[in-house]
């Protein structure tokens, strides 16, 4: 899919404050995105059961379900990339909304700039990890469709990963994560690389720590002792590998 035409690709925007919505809607509009807002979490609930969409960016502070509570029930329905935009900036707010099944955070205030650049590289990465790219040259290597390791299959061409012939769900993020590391066994990867393959911008001075809430959800998701991982390996001081 080519997502230089961004038009048909929908966004739900979803904020109890009304000005933040249509701030979001004037300035995604302006680049060709469809644009739609709910006010909570329970509304962009019920309008994801109607419809899909493309991204959903989510505030955290909200009436009713927050943020992270919203973010868990959307991943019941979606693996749709989930952008937190919020003013709550610390480092333990951000590995939350990650561990909650965000994709990314971007802090309030944003620069219109920033934001679309977040939201053009998560929508990219969504719709190529639904395909067979590869936002990494490096990861094209292995011409199989199915990768295997340690028991896990990686299926290039369905996106389906399975463990021990069980169905394993992961994010978008997640899913390209294993995928890199998979398709690049026993090589290294500092957080810096991981950072600037999957997200597919400039590493900045805190990426470190989104890169490292990322391998510890996708370990509980594939390791069977993720305190004692067997497939994805921390290289203390250097990065990590796929064994």
């Amino acid at each position: 899919m080519d997502t230089a035409v961004p038009n048909t690709f929908r966004i739900l925007v979803v904020d109890d404050n009304p000005e933040i919505r249509e701030i979001i809607r004037i300035l995604l509009g302006s680049e060709g995105y469809q644009v739609e807002d709910a006010a909570d979490g329970s509304a962009a609930l019920a309008q994801l059961e109607r419809a899909s969409f493309d991204l959903i960016i989510l505030d955290i502070m909200m009436p009713g379900l927050n943020g992270y509570q919203t973010c868990l029930e959307i991943r019941k329905l979606t693996n749709a990339p989930i952008l937190f935009l919020s003013a709550r900036t610390k480092d333990s707010d951000k590995a939350l909304g990650f561990s909650s099944g965000g994709d990314d955070y971007l802090a309030k205030p944003f620069s219109y700039p920033e934001l679309t650049c977040r939201v053009k590289a998560l929508i990219r990465r969504y719709h190529i990890y639904q395909g067979a790219g590869t936002p990494d040259a490096a990861a094209s290597g292995n011409p199989s469709a199915v990768i295997r390791c340690h028991g896990l299959e990686i299926n290039t061409e369905t996106r389906e990963v399975l463990q021990g012939r069980k169905p394993v769900e992961l994010t978008d993020t997640e899913y390209a994560m294993l995928k890199l590391l998979a398709a690049n066994r026993r090589q290294v990867f500092s957080a810096e690389r991981l950072y600037e393959c999957i997200w597919e911008e400039p590493y900045y001075y805190g990426a470190n720590n989104t890169v490292m809430v990322h391998i510890r959800n996708l370990r509980r998701k594939i390791e069977k002792d993720p305190k004692n991982p067997a497939l994805i390996k921390t290289i203390w001081g250097k990065g990590y590998r796929c064994d």
